[in-house]
């Protein structure tokens, strides 16, 4: 499938819709603008791609809402050649627009007909991440520190794991909370032993599961 004049005319659509929606920062609108959405979903849902919604994409999971996905990035306050964790790959939609943003990309995956498929798919489209299958609560002690850590699935509560294997001076964005509708949480860690922890309105994610390969 291509990507065509009528495809990245509806994606500028959804970049101003994104920016009158409160994304402020330009950097992330221009990767949003650049990456076609359409060819991370389903056939059935391809003729949406550029709505502003969360699609189905197998294995009970779905691609996130543009906005939710630039929100969560805006909140990471990347900068170029960072380390980055993404706890649930998912479609790689998320992490197309990390690397987009030349960041240092490792994502993890606990469904593993999604974990290969994206594995496949996404260096594809020239978008080169390392791809993990496992338990995203326990994220990659191997790999740790990391500069930013993104949760793209609701934790009942912030992972521990994932604050251990967090820089000092890092960030990390997670929806957290146990049922349909989470609270987006940015924890920035302060020091080995402390955290500051902010809040940044309600968002709907599919649920992390613990210990689930």
């Amino acid at each position: 499938m291509k990507d065509t004049f009528r495809h990245k005319g509806l994606r500028k659509i959804l970049v101003e819709n994104i920016r009158e929606n409160g994304i402020k920062d330009e950097s992330v609108l221009e990767i949003i603008n650049s990456i076609p959405r359409h060819l991370f979903m389903d056939n059935a849902f391809v003729q949406f791609a550029y709505q502003d919604k969360a699609f189905p994409i197998g294995s009970g999971q779905t691609i996130s809402q543009p906005y939710t996905v630039a929100f969560q990035t805006q909140l990471l306050q990347l900068n170029p050649h960072e380390k980055v964790l993404e706890v649930g790959t998912g479609s790689g939609y998320q992490a197309a627009v990390l690397c987009g943003l030349d960041a240092e990309v490792y994502t993890i995956e606990r469904q593993k007909d999604l974990f290969k498929k994206t594995k496949e798919f996404l260096p594809k489209l020239g978008y080169n991440c390392s791809f993990f299958f496992g338990d995203g609560y326990k994220g990659l002690d191997k790999f740790a520190p990391f500069d930013k850590i993104i949760v793209t699935c609701g934790a009942p509560q912030i992972p521990e794991d994932l604050i251990k294997q967090l820089k000092v001076g890092g960030r990390m964005v997670a929806p957290i909370g146990g049922g349909d509708v989470q609270v987006m949480h940015l924890i920035e860690k302060l020091s080995e032993t402390e955290t500051k922890i902010t809040t940044h309105g309600e968002f709907s994610f599919v649920p992390m599961l613990n210990n689930k390969n």
